[in-house]
């Protein structure tokens, strides 16, 4: 063989290495995490009890990763119980095998076996989270996940000089599994929480919570700014956030980043994660942080208020009460509603948004919390029957097997593929004192079917269905989509477009709907796999407030689902 022709030969092939490098380089880098999870004793509130953790601790630990990365977790179960873990707000792009749900995209991890899920990263950038999604185990496993700029660009905002990660978390002192099969099997409402948390700890508030211990403290040093990475885990609250005397500026929303809005408070819906800049200005001393609930309904719920402090370095006297935040109250629906209707997508040159406008699916969603009939009248739900929960007069029913097994095997019987557009009839949804016959849902498990790069427009609507009507955030597996539209009453489909925010919605995967009102999301059905819709309040969600989106595959193998790993979890 001639030089020239070895010459050629050699360049071929240093190109093809080339081009498998920069291939790899714009996937990012590949991570690998081991989460271990395990009875652990956790001591508050004078009681100690045992609970499922991640690694021994609550809250788990932080996954850290770059924009486009790739993180393989090998998830050890240890514990007693079945336990599936969701990388909340990751789309997972093609790859809904590792995405999460029990029996919706895989059958759970079984103690004393384990199974490497992989994440991958594409768009998001900013704060996520991590939690299991099986039974209410969420409640201790959780922790944030921070996705960093991608190597060679900055945030849209001056480089902060530290930054902090903040994980608003329910703490109950009776066992969390029992708690909920205690409810289910009633019928009733399960019980509510002790405590909220930050970063683990309640605060100086709550009975038999006044050690040093007890709260968690953020150092600062004056004149310097922080980026809080704040995350709600928590269990069935909204929360109402702030930091006595000081500004919060937020930046960024479910991974995505927004036009920075000044506030002396921020709603965050359980699901939603949220980046904020505070810059420490005020005179040195103590200041509390405070989490308290923001809760618009007539059940019962936790009414108190979760504490830690902002603490500056330097010499001086610590005053002997720190000064409290000013938070709306709790039930200041306007204050919450109006804060959400502030935010806007950064939509800049670096950051770009692309809001659907041409729709080709439009799907109206009744959200609901219903009953049902128990013949002996003996439950302990309103009337003597069983609470219960809808979309579109649906109440969810989970399979033996997963929907995403069932839908690539071409399984029958494990689910419908009906779930329909619009709720079976229309009323004033937001009424009082509805007609009783109005409040049972039909149970099913049920699909929508979505081709590839459909354009959807979902409208949830909130209803007042056993007089039950409150915030319900709202999440969508899979992808991020825009907040086009939000406002009370019942949606009116000639008007309500007209107010639409088409310019620079908010990107989000999480979002509250009024109480007595609606909002309008799009996106474009672009990720194919099997997909959970579900409510974030947890008790919600157990009484069949899901539903499940498919996406078909496109007809490229680039657009089309992945297939399955080499094991996945049997049931």
């Amino acid at each position: 063989m001639g030089l020239e022709k070895m010459g050629v030969i050699l360049g071929f092939v240093g190109f093809l290495m080339l081009n498998e490098l920069l291939v790899c380089m714009a996937q990012g880098n590949v991570h690998y995490y081991d989460f271990v999870l395990k009875e652990t004793n956790f001591t508050r509130l004078c009681s100690t009890k045992s609970m499922l953790t991640v690694n021994g601790s609550f809250p788990g630990p932080v996954i850290r990763v770059n924009k486009g990365d790739t993180v393989y977790v090998n998830v050890h179960n240890q514990g007693q119980y079945n336990v599936t873990i969701h990388w909340h707000g990751v789309k997972q792009p093609r790859n809904p095998w590792s995405d999460g749900p029990d029996y919706i995209t895989q059958c759970p991890i079984q103690p004393g076996t384990n199974f490497t899920q992989e994440i991958i990263f594409s768009t998001e950038e900013g704060t996520l989270w991590w939690h299991a999604h099986s039974d209410w185990s969420r409640a201790t496993v959780h922790g944030a996940i921070i996705v960093s700029p991608a190597a060679g660009t900055t945030y849209p905002f001056p480089q902060p000089d530290a930054e902090e990660t903040i994980v608003l978390a329910s703490w109950f002192k009776g066992d969390v599994p029992a708690i909920i099969e205690e409810a289910l099997n009633s019928g009733g409402e399960p019980n509510q929480s002790d405590a909220f948390t930050i970063n683990g700890q309640p605060g100086d508030l709550y009975n038999c919570a006044t050690d040093a211990e007890s709260i968690y403290r953020i150092l600062v040093d004056y004149g310097r700014t922080y980026l809080l990475r704040i995350v709600n885990a928590v269990m069935n609250e909204e929360i109402f956030f702030g930091i006595a005397h000081h500004n919060l500026t937020v930046v960024g929303l479910d991974g995505a980043y927004i036009k920075p809005i000044t506030t002396d408070f921020i709603m965050i819906t359980p699901g939603q994660t949220m980046d904020v800049l505070i810059t420490a200005n005020q005179s040195l001393s103590s200041y509390y942080i405070a989490a308290s609930p923001f809760f618009d309904g007539e059940s019962q719920f936790n009414n108190s208020t979760t504490t830690a402090i902002l603490q500056y370095n330097g010499n001086y006297t610590p005053p002997a009460s720190p000064p409290m935040p000013t938070l709306p109250r709790y039930n200041d629906d306007g204050s919450a509603m109006n804060f959400t209707a502030r935010l806007r997508s950064l939509a800049s040159e670096e950051h770009p948004i692309s809001v659907p406008q041409n729709i080709t699916t439009r799907m109206y969603v009744t959200v609901s919390v219903n009953q049902l009939i128990c013949p002996e009248r003996n439950c302990s739900g309103p009337n003597g029957n069983r609470l219960s929960a809808s979309l579109n007069n649906i109440s969810f029913v989970p399979p033996p097997i997963s929907v995403l097994q069932a839908y690539y095997r071409n399984i029958s019987g494990i689910f419908d593929k009906d779930f329909p557009n619009e709720p079976p009839y229309y009323f004033d949804f937001t009424q009082p004192n509805m007609p009783s016959n109005l409040s049972v849902p039909t149970q099913g498990t049920k699909a929508k079917i979505l081709n590839y790069n459909e354009v959807v427009e979902i409208v949830f609507q909130g209803t007042n269905v056993l007089n039950s009507a409150e915030n319900h955030p709202m999440h969508l597996h899979g992808f991020s989509f825009y907040l086009v539209g939000m406002g009370v009453g019942n949606f009116d489909d000639q008007t309500d477009p007209g107010r639409y925010n088409l310019v620079d919605p908010p990107e989000v995967n999480t979002i509250g709907v009024p109480k007595n009102g609606w909002v309008a999301i799009r996106f474009i059905a672009d990720n194919p796999g099997v997909w959970f819709m579900h409510c974030h309040l947890e008790r919600h969600s157990s009484w069949g407030m899901d539903a499940v989106i498919i996406v078909k595959n496109g007809s490229t193998s680039a657009t089309s689902m992945r297939p399955p790993p080499a094991y996945m979890p049997p049931c």
